[in-house]
């Protein structure tokens, strides 16, 4: 009898396993060849956004790429991997289909090298090691054979939680028919059914340059806000605060608070009034009707001990105006006082 379509997930690329432990890097060309296709078919996707695609196609292809980001921010991200919240059937749904949508592998394969990444970080197990450079964080990593001390401790991570929830296994053994539907036929059959876009437009447009778009927006993550930003958090981690990534990443740019607290479901200390907007929406939308709750954070004593101990010095809270407690006396000595 052929193993299940769980248990081939579970088991993740047996021929990974090398006898001799000896790393050689080994190119796994189906990826590379599939990349090289896909870059090429975005790239005409740019030329026929910009030539012939009509104007609601580009804004179809924008609403997808908000919905991938946020099933990998809110989604696989804080609630699946960290497990920051809980969230009602109603929202789990949704975010399995926003995130076969995404096409970014299946939630079980993110959380598990999201987990070993957190747990090793820069490091050989770290899948995404920033210190094998920029390209490799960003897209490399999945276009050679993991390393195999990455292989051996996928065997530390706990990863019941995920098999034994029911929407990770749906999407598990319907993965291929799922993807097919949210992320290749329907985003190309939409715009040309409603209203009349030629199905070239629609696939370029709404598939290969929105799916490489957001893959690389989420993947900055990986590798961006491990390279440049400040550390006001924690000098011990590689992760960095960026205000830009945070705002094209719907919030997941505060990444030095992120590994320094990586249950907090807010991702960031100063949550949606930050350039949130992962949080905004969990907390204002997802969590007033009902369908996200158990909202995880740290208190802020905790978090002025962490910068304090831990801190590069470059901390600076948002203050509301004069007098706020967070006011250093330095801050007011730059102050000038005029009466009139």
């Amino acid at each position: 009898m052929s193993p299940s379509p769980l248990q081939d997930e579970y088991v993740l690329h047996k021929s990974e396993y090398e006898p001799d432990r000896q790393y050689k890097r080994k190119y796994r060309w189906d990826y590379i060849i599939f990349f090289i296709i896909f870059h090429i078919q975005a790239i005409y996707g740019i030329y026929l956004m910009i030539t012939s695609a009509k104007l609601l196609t580009t804004a179809f292809a924008f609403v997808l790429y908000l919905v991938a980001l946020f099933s990998a921010t809110a989604g696989s991200h804080r609630l699946w991997s960290h497990r920051a919240y809980k969230a009602k059937w109603q929202l789990k749904l949704l975010l399995v289909i926003f995130q076969t949508i995404a096409f970014q592998e299946t939630l079980y394969r993110w959380i598990l090298y999201h987990r070993l990444h957190h747990k090793y970080t820069d490091t050989n197990a770290d899948p995404h090691n920033s210190k094998r450079g920029f390209f490799f964080s960003q897209i490399g990593w999945l276009m050679i054979e993991a390393h195999p001390d990455q292989i051996e401790k996928r065997k530390t991570i706990d990863m019941s939680d995920i098999k034994s929830d029911p929407f990770v296994r749906f999407q598990i053994r319907y993965y291929y028919r799922m993807l097919f539907l949210f992320f290749a036929f329907l985003p190309t059959v939409i715009p040309w059914y409603f209203w009349n876009e030629t199905l070239t437009n629609s696939w370029f447009v709404a598939v290969p340059l929105r799916y490489l778009f957001s893959l690389h927006i989420t993947f900055f993550v990986n590798s961006w806000a491990h390279f440049w930003g400040n550390q006001p958090y924690d000098i011990g981690t590689t992760g960095r605060e960026t205000l830009f990534l945070s705002i094209i990443t719907l919030g997941e740019g505060w990444h030095n608070y992120h590994h320094t607290f990586p249950w907090d479901y807010r991702a960031s200390e100063f949550g949606g009034g930050r350039i949130n907007v992962t949080t905004f929406v969990l907390k204002n939308i997802f969590g007033k009707i009902g369908w996200a709750y158990d909202f995880k954070t740290v208190s802020d004593d905790m978090i002025q001990k962490r910068i304090e101990r831990t801190g590069d010095g470059s901390y600076s809270p948002s203050i509301w105006g004069w007098g706020d407690r967070d006011q250093t006396e330095e801050n007011k000595s730059f102050a000038t006082i005029e009466n009139f």
